[in-house]
């Protein structure tokens, strides 16, 4: 006699949604149930202010792109442009003491093989979800309650990615972090 017990297998899925000052989320999950996995991350966007939408009523604003952080303090902003973009990045951005390089997601080892070359270590690098406007919330309200959302959509268990896009003023991101 044998047991034929079948494990399901885990599904990827995708759920749009809209958060408080209408900005637009993106969840990325990974479950063996996506009807329960839906109905959760659905209770969790109506407990925080947001709604579920339908299937492309969100991803449109998104490009996936690989993006890699360097410390700034590593190399000067001209030289590291000259060879990245040579490699075949599409953007070098500073944003404090870190540069964001921008490439197309397949440009993305590329890249890394250039900075590995020319001896810069960088702080990550992965394939993201890019939006292309974003949305300033800066009703305090709006901004806490977006922000509780998009914690609990990431503490979620089968949710693997969350991406927004929000612009909060400095300030109300730093009340949220020491709370």
């Amino acid at each position: 006699v044998t047991n034929d017990i079948r494990v399901p297998a885990d599904v990827e899925m995708v759920l749009e949604g809209y958060g408080p000052g209408g900005v637009a989320i993106l969840v990325e999950a990974l479950t063996d149930n996506k009807n329960r996995t839906t109905a959760e991350l659905r209770s969790i966007f109506s407990r925080h202010g947001g709604n579920v939408a339908g299937a492309g009523s969100v991803s449109w604003q998104f490009q996936k792109k690989g993006a890699i952080l360097v410390g700034a303090t590593l190399i000067d902003e001209d030289r590291l442009m000259g060879f990245v973009i040579e490699a075949g990045a599409e953007d070098l951005k500073r944003e404090g003491d870190t540069y964001t390089i921008t490439t197309d997601p397949h440009g993305l080892e590329t890249v890394k093989q250039a900075l590995a070359a020319n001896k810069v270590t960088w702080e990550s690098a992965t394939v993201t979800m890019i939006p292309s406007s974003s949305v300033r919330v800066e009703d305090h309200a709006h901004a806490k309650q977006l922000l509780t959302l998009l914690d609990d959509l990431e503490d979620h268990d089968d949710v693997q990615h969350v991406f927004a896009n929000f612009d909060i003023p400095d300030a109300i991101l730093a009340e949220h972090a020491d709370a």
